[in-house]
């Protein structure tokens, strides 16, 4: 049976774990990916653990391009000209100095759905900042709730990954209706306020802020905590 998105062409310049989830999920839906590289360096998650960099990654096409290069940069855009999809995780500016951001390219593909994922932004007094996973979810108040490191890189997943398949999806099929493409703004810091939906909602509108651990789904119920047993283990209670 043929895939959802057989046909698809994704042109992913992004590195470690956010676009390159996403790019990969769009893959394992029948999309061609091609993932682009810097010479000598490439994906960060090659220095990092080979593992993590085939998991990633596997099944998509690696393009090794030195921007400064007007030739190979030429084959580059001719890719973008032909590619549905466009994923990008740089700081903002940075592709529109490299002639490669949304305004440049939509010029040659009127069509393209390029997606940025960045941790605030493309506007606003934080755009900027550069940050990680625990960056955000402390900015987002996802760890005042827990007070511990998390066992699993939230923001960048959740945050991340899974809003910009779930956009690029939504834009896709409104290209289907009116021809258009869109740029679309993945803030893994706002995309993490959903998560908090429990204490936003007795704060902002019960008025009561609950405490770390207090909350009813952080430990404030006993029917639905964690607790430690006597032989040093730890047993998960949601009754």
């Amino acid at each position: 049976m043929m895939q959802p998105l057989t046909g698809l062409k994704v042109v992913d310049f992004s590195t470690l774990l956010p676009g390159p989830l996403a790019s990969l999920m769009l893959a394992e839906a029948g999309a061609e990916v091609v993932k682009v590289e810097r010479p000598g360096f490439g994906d960060e998650s090659r220095l990092m653990s080979s593992a993590v960099f085939a998991m990633l990654n596997r099944g998509k096409r690696s393009l090794c391009i030195d921007l400064k290069d007007e030739r190979r940069r030429a084959e580059l855009l001719d890719v973008i000209a032909r590619a549905d999809i466009l994923i990008e995780q740089f700081r903002p500016g940075v592709m529109a100095r490299s002639g490669l951001g949304w305004d440049a390219v939509r010029e040659i593909n009127p069509r393209l759905i390029y997606c940025s994922i960045t941790g605030y932004g493309q506007s606003g007094p934080k755009a900027a900042r550069a940050g990680h996973d625990l960056n955000y979810l402390a900015e987002a108040g996802v760890l005042s709730q827990s007070r511990s490191m998390p066992p699993v890189l939230i923001a960048d997943i959740v945050g991340g990954a899974y809003p910009a398949v779930i956009n690029i999806l939504l834009a896709l099929a409104a290209r289907d209706r009116d021809g258009e493409g869109r740029h679309i703004d993945v803030a893994m810091t706002d995309n993490l306020y959903p998560l908090m939906f429990w204490d936003l909602a007795q704060g902002l509108v019960a008025g009561s802020w609950p405490s770390a651990g207090q909350g009813f789904f952080t430990g404030g119920l006993p029917r639905y905590r964690l607790y430690e047993t006597a032989d040093n283990r730890m047993l998960a209670v949601g009754a």
